[in-house]
């Protein structure tokens, strides 16, 4: 509600984050949200792999969620774009050297080692989930790349790092930080101002009232501010435990 995200610059930045951690001798560990976000950051890592504008690494999806989900995916290929519809659909998703992590002691091995590599693994805001086991071994690594794809809320261990934290609680262990910290905003979910105000300027006509209900209280502010001011549109952020009741 208050920002304008990255323009799609073609996994231009994506490639250069990979490649400078690997020149380092260092892992990439990217926290993804199973659904959705990990199959999008593999799409872009293959893509990166056919263009030659990374190396071909290991890249391992440690989330039994996420491996779940991507097989629903080759399942349902032609619901897909239709640039990867088809056989495409599984050689999209996977790399050249794509490894699924499928046991605790797999993901236990896989912290363990030192190769440089791409880890994939949930949850995204790194709040949870085995990705805190990748991230209590490479936060004191200066050789290792921690990289954002998603939205971090307030309040989470992804936004804390995010914000320049030196130093995290991960299972009762204060972890000084380290590694590099990086966000990509263009892989983000959720529309930006404006993009929401696009969306909303195609209406044929404006609701009686707009409620916006998804947000933390000050990116919700300045999207009614906005709404208001170009729309001219009536527009309320309700208050906490607030009930509306539409007639």
């Amino acid at each position: 509600g208050d920002r304008v995200h990255e323009p799609d610059d073609k996994g231009a930045r994506l490639a250069a984050i990979i490649k400078d951690t690997v020149a380092r001798g260092g892992k990439v560990i990217i926290p993804a949200f199973a659904i959705g976000r990990v199959e999008e950051v593999l799409y872009w890592i293959k893509r990166l792999e056919d263009e030659g504008q990374i190396p071909k690494l290991p890249v391992f999806v440690d989330s039994p969620m996420a491996l779940e989900a991507l097989r629903y995916y080759t399942q349902r290929a032609e619901e897909l774009d239709a640039d990867i519809q088809g056989a495409k659909a599984v050689r999209r998703f996977t790399t050249a050297k794509f490894q699924p992590v499928t046991s605790a002691q797999q993901s236990a091995e896989l912290v363990r080692s030192r190769i440089p590599s791409i880890v994939v693994s949930s949850s995204g805001m790194a709040t949870g989930g085995r990705v805190l086991y990748h991230l209590l071994t490479a936060l004191p690594d200066k050789r290792s790349t921690i990289l954002f794809v998603g939205y971090q809320a307030a309040g989470t261990r992804g936004r804390q790092l995010v914000d320049g934290a030196r130093d995290v609680k991960i299972r009762g262990q204060i972890v000084n930080v380290q590694a590099r910290i990086e966000k990509i905003d263009s892989m983000s979910a959720h529309a930006d101002s404006e993009e929401i105000l696009r969306w909303l300027g195609e209406f044929p006509k404006p609701p009686r009232i707009t409620y916006l209900v998804h947000g933390e209280p000050q990116p919700m502010d300045a999207l009614k501010a906005k709404i208001e001011e170009r729309l001219k549109w009536s527009v309320h952020t309700p208050q906490h435990l607030e009930s509306v009741e539409l007639r």
